[in-house]
């Protein structure tokens, strides 16, 4: 679940490195023809965007700002199957979302579902194949890897591995971040346990037994974490995306003793996915806003919030990114092995997830 977690979204920049940023920032670049049609509808239904996660607080402002269209944000930390559901049940409705940010089986979901309009921004070429739908129905905005945060004030040695979590020193302290039935982050981090416990991109089982272990063993505890569950030590270890772990370290600054690793046993990633609401009421708009952060201004405001912008490497190929930028990101290497799932992939994984999660976890 989309928790409403600070991030750390102020990079240090200096120099012609600020200036660069600043001047990209105010000029996307978006087919005139959609900044007239959505400046028309002068309204745009967002769904699921906390202001601190990945930066979006900066990009819904930045939005606003550059076209004076007014931005409606409701329900800021539902999941994304909330978000399918939000679709249906406010079908027809002037406050019906007008575009969605979901995990990538959700993402299908909708899709196969129906429920999502074919549109395809300027820079649908330069997103990876795996991270869109051929026929634009949804397109993969910026992607995370699932790492672990340690609140060190509790948890005296940093585990490095999911290996790690079956000591029994780790009892009571691991968590993830909301129900993996519903949640991209929770579903991605049993993927992450699966490859490091024998399984593969083909095959989440061992991902969902270790759990079920960890859960035997009291290691695991079902609840979804959250900014007041780590400053009360409720949640030590949290294993969510690298992005959003790696804001807790401003947030709780004096407060908390707080790191981050990756699991190098399970370098799993993915993408969330934007997706324009085939019923909705301001569909223009809504084709801007998909424009807005696929543009090269809109992906750095993703990396200004340490999520990795899923044009990311066309855009390092195109030196766009301000070597300071780059420089605070952490170490290149641990990316190196990460693995995405494809879209049939995730298909039969979210299926054997829903038949047996319950059953053996519980949460």
């Amino acid at each position: 679940m989309k928790n409403q977690i600070a991030r750390i979204s102020v990079l240090l920049l200096a120099g012609t490195c600020a200036v660069a940023l600043a001047q990209t920032m105010m000029m996307p670049t978006v087919p005139a023809g959609i900044v007239a049609a959505g400046k028309k509808d002068a309204n745009l239904n967002t769904i699921a965007l906390p202001p601190d996660w990945a930066n979006y607080g900066e990009i819904m402002d930045s939005f606003q700002k550059t076209y004076g269209i007014k931005l409606t944000n409701s329900s800021p930390d539902i999941s994304s199957a909330e978000e399918l559901q939000a679709i249906k049940s406010l079908s027809g409705q002037k406050r019906a979302p007008d575009v969605v940010d979901v995990g990538p089986a959700f993402a299908i979901q909708g899709a196969t579902d129906k429920q999502f309009l074919a549109y395809k921004p300027s820079t649908f070429a330069s997103v990876p194949a795996s991270a869109k739908d051929p026929n634009g129905y949804w397109v993969g905005n910026y992607f995370g890897v699932i790492s672990f945060g340690v609140n060190k004030n509790i948890v005296k040695n940093v585990p490095k591995t999911w290996a790690d979590l079956m000591k029994p020193e780790y009892k009571g302290q691991v968590a993830l971040n909301g129900n993996p039935l519903s949640a991209a982050a929770a579903f991605s981090a049993v993927w992450s346990a699966a490859l490091a416990n024998g399984g593969s991109l083909d095959n989440i089982q061992p991902g969902i037994e270790f759990f079920a272990k960890l859960k035997q063993m009291g290691n695991y505890i079902p609840v979804s974490a959250t900014p007041a569950t780590v400053q009360t030590g409720q949640t030590p270890i949290v294993a969510d995306w690298d992005y959003l772990n790696l804001g807790y370290s401003k947030q709780f600054a004096g407060k908390v003793d707080w790191t981050v690793t990756v699991p190098t046993d399970g370098v799993y990633g993915s993408h969330y996915a934007t997706a324009i609401n085939a019923t909705g009421p301001n569909q223009n708009a809504g084709r801007l806003w998909e424009e807005y952060i696929l543009s090269d201004a809109g992906q750095m405001m993703f990396l200004k919030g340490y999520a990795h912008p899923i044009r990311f490497n066309d855009m390092v190929k195109r030196n766009v990114i301000p070597k300071a930028m780059l420089d605070a990101l952490p170490d290149a290497a641990v990316y190196q092995n990460v693995r995405f799932a494809t879209p049939a992939q995730l298909t039969k994984a979210k299926a054997v997830l829903a038949a047996q999660w319950a059953a053996k976890v519980g949460q």
